[in-house]
């Protein structure tokens, strides 16, 4: 079936003691793994049989909430969701994920949903119906990932499905056309999504001759859904490219760098190219890591989120202020050995980054587990259906700091607690292993290790 709900991508460091020629051999290495490669089609014969799902009509899903502000925050759900889970943990998941109605993303296929079209013509949105059910009744903003394809357009079989290559094989050239159709054929299949995303992290489109990503061959798979999408709603939001975006601790060839690291130029380059050849786009996506590849957060936990602003800065810029969309954010190494404290301390300030650099949208990986595992570090819900800390922190920035708000400045004596505010409420976390008293708003506050505060600031 689909993924484990982890994301495809490792994301830890390499080890420091690899010189720096092996590390960018390793690093080819790696992309070319990690994407696919076009030659592995011969060896790509199909894994379990795929039905057809059962002759059905779409589900009646309930409009989103009417609301005054786009939300800016939300969560991607992954393989094991709350629409599998007991009913007792399907219900507070509900009551968690829609007491401020966040954005909830879906893939098409993978992360929870099967294959969707086996065989030509023929389809199966029996997961997908699911899944869509559970976020619109959890009031949920909804969004749709156009990724991935169906094996017969990938070079595999039709009838089958091997999930092993799902996240490495983009559609032949000669099923763009097939593609686009299938992505029609779901929105009309959900009406209530208008936003949607084309493809995930240039998944297959990489190109192994010229060391560099396919943006020729994804802008021409977008294109073509782009034009699909908006035959069958004009109303419909659509964006990309959806290119990981990746940097180095050292210095390197690059138009963009700071002390966070150096941007990987291709994935720039990439980016440049579709935008200067989409047919149109509503927003623009990317996806990323505070992590460099070689040496984990830089310059530290709390400043490595300095990436995220600068990337925002200069997609806004290259795109002429277009909407920024965060598909993906991630902040902590592998094997960190972080406390959930720590990590949602990070994950807050990361946050405040996208807040202040006007992020549009910012998608959380929530990674629950199968059964609801009890360590299931950074979820949004715990095996019995609570409420885990990442839970409040996206509903309180849901809140408080949507699309438009007017942030206001307000200094801490103590550099060590981060603060953002607008005139109403304000977040306060402190960066540090240890209590922090500080002045702050004219107040004074004493922070625990990590703590995330938030106070109100009368009527503004």
């Amino acid at each position: 079936m689909p993924t484990d709900g982890r994301h495809a991508r490792r994301r830890s460091p390499w080890p420091l003691a690899v010189g720096a020629g092996i590390v960018a051999v390793l690093l080819v290495v790696g992309i070319m793994v990690y994407a696919g490669s076009r030659g592995s089609r011969d060896e790509y014969k199909g894994g379990e049989v795929a039905k057809a799902g059962p002759s059905q009509a779409a589900p009646t899903l309930a409009p989103p909430p009417k609301l005054d502000s786009w939300p800016r925050w939300g969560v991607t759900h992954t393989q094991y969701s709350a629409d599998t889970a007991p009913r007792p943990v399907t219900e507070q998941a509900k009551g968690i994920l829609g007491r401020v109605p966040l954005l909830q993303n879906q893939h098409i296929m993978g992360w929870g949903a099967g294959n969707p079209e086996p065989s030509p013509g023929q389809y199966n949105f029996t997961e997908l119906n699911r899944r869509m059910t559970f976020i619109a009744s959890s009031r949920g903003m909804p969004v749709i990932t156009l990724c991935c394809a169906p094996d017969w357009m990938k070079g595999g079989q039709a009838g089958r499905t091997d999930w092993s290559k799902n996240h490495t094989v983009a559609p032949e050239r000669e099923h763009f056309d097939d593609y686009a159709k299938l992505a029609a054929k779901i929105a009309r299949q959900y009406p209530t999504v208008k936003h949607f995303m084309v493809w995930n992290e240039f998944k297959g489109f990489w190109d192994p001759a010229t060391n560099r990503w396919d943006a020729e061959g994804y802008t021409e798979l977008y294109n073509k859904v782009y034009d699909a999408l908006k035959r069958v709603d004009g109303d419909i939001q659509v964006g990309g490219p959806y290119v990981p975006i990746e940097t180095t601790a050292g210095p390197g060839p690059s138009e963009l760098s700071g002390p966070w690291g150096t941007v990987d130029q291709r994935a720039l380059d990439a980016i440049e190219y579709w935008i200067e050849h989409k047919k149109g786009a509503d927003f623009i996506v990317v996806d990323g890591a505070t992590m460099t590849t070689d040496k984990g957060n830089v310059p530290d936990d709390f400043a490595a989120q300095g990436k995220f602003g600068a990337i925002t800065s200069w997609l806004r810029k290259k795109a002429n202020d277009m909407p920024v969309w965060w598909a993906e954010w991630y902040v902590e190494p592998q094997n960190s050995g972080w406390s959930e404290a720590k990590r949602t301390a990070v994950q807050a300030t990361t946050m405040m980054e996208f807040a202040r650099s006007g992020v549009a949208s910012a998608l959380y990986w929530n990674p629950q587990q199968k059964g609801g595992a009890r360590e299931c570090h950074g979820c949004v819900w715990d095996a019995d259906g609570r409420e885990m800390p990442m839970a409040g922190l996206l509903s309180g920035f849901t809140r408080w700091f949507p699309v438009g708000v007017a942030l206001e400045q307000v200094q801490s004596s103590d550099a060590r607690v981060k603060v953002l505010a607008q005139a109403q409420q304000l977040v306060m976390v402190n960066t540090a292993d240890r209590d922090v008293t500080a002045t702050v708003d004219g107040r004074q506050v004493t922070l625990k290790p990590y703590e995330i505060k938030w106070s109100g600031r009368g009527q503004g």
